[in-house]
């Protein structure tokens, strides 16, 4: 077994971002700039913003956080994400997910101006992936596309089952890993927690990608001895043995998938850290005019 290493892999493309960042910089006089919206006070949520604006800093991009309380109308958001849309000295806009019950969140994402969707969560972004046209594609497939390309691991004619049919991860991932293109070239099985023949379909896979939300789900008998194992989870707990107060799980029984494994990622260093890569990456090329001029 080899660690997929999101933490090596991520830091060697943020030193390039940030010599791109610094071109841009001196080519614009100014930075590649990311707004970010948080409602509510969700530990999750805070955690993954604050990194987000950290990483931001470390390679020499703008950031700019709003907050909001849950109390916030779905008519305050949206006007201040038009506001935010308008805004010519903004490359990039995330309104950080979930969002209280009373904010419909396809509203919000549709209201984003696609040209500034570095999550890559519009229709129009993800209509022109599949299409396969220039566009912002969505930061954790994006990440994961980049692990693979880093580490060299040939993908094509591999059976390829994503479990997990989100917006935001499972249904892109499976349209990347389908594409003609490096990564991809896989024959590709999208399952779901209403598969009923899920763990023979586990068992068939090359190449695994976990990505239902759920902790520990796939287990060491749901994996073909060799197979590739990409752990997307990221499952929060309460916890009394470690500083922060809570501890991070994926998808995966890491422990006992990872002896059956030929690579696998780790979960908390492995996709969640490429995400963030991901997201960096779309907010330069925004920034850049390469994909919306």
């Amino acid at each position: 077994m080899q660690l997929l290493d999101g933490k090596f892999v991520s830091e060697k493309i943020k030193q390039d971002i940030a010599a791109e960042a610094a071109e841009f910089l001196t080519s614009s006089g100014r930075k590649p700039h990311l707004v970010a919206i948080l409602v509510g006070n969700d530990g999750g949520s805070e955690t993954y913003v604050a990194s987000k604006m950290k990483n931001c800093e470390k390679v020499g991009f703008q950031s700019s956080l709003i907050r909001y309380d849950n109390s916030v109308t779905e008519a305050e958001l949206l006007a201040k994400v038009e506001e935010i849309n308008n805004d010519t000295g903004v490359d990039g806009l995330i309104v950080q997910l979930p969002l209280p019950k009373h904010i419909d969140p396809e509203k919000v994402t549709e209201k984003i101006d696609y040209r500034k969707d570095v999550d890559g969560f519009h229709p129009v972004n993800l209509g022109r992936m599949m299409r396969n046209l220039p566009c912002f594609i969505p930061a954790t497939p994006y990440g994961i596309m980049l692990m693979l390309q880093a580490y060299g691991i040939d993908t094509a004619g591999k059976h390829c089952v994503v479990v997990g049919r989100s917006n935001i991860v499972g249904s892109p991932m499976s349209i990347l890993m389908g594409r003609n293109a490096n990564p991809g070239n896989c024959t590709v099985t999208l399952t779901h927690s209403k598969t009923i023949n899920l763990k023979e379909m586990c068992l068939q896979a090359d190449i695994l990608i976990a990505a239902i939300g759920r902790k520990n789900y796939i287990t060491a008998d749901m994996v073909k001895p060799g197979a590739i194992v990409i752990d997307v989870g990221m499952n929060r707990e309460t916890s009394a043995t470690t500083k922060s107060g809570y501890k991070l799980y994926g998808d995966v029984d890491f422990e006992h998938v990872a002896p059956i494994a030929s690579w696998i990622t780790p979960v908390p260093g492995g996709v969640g850290l490429m995400t963030i890569v991901g997201l960096l990456k779309n907010t330069l090329a925004s920034a850049k005019g390469e994909i919306y001029a």
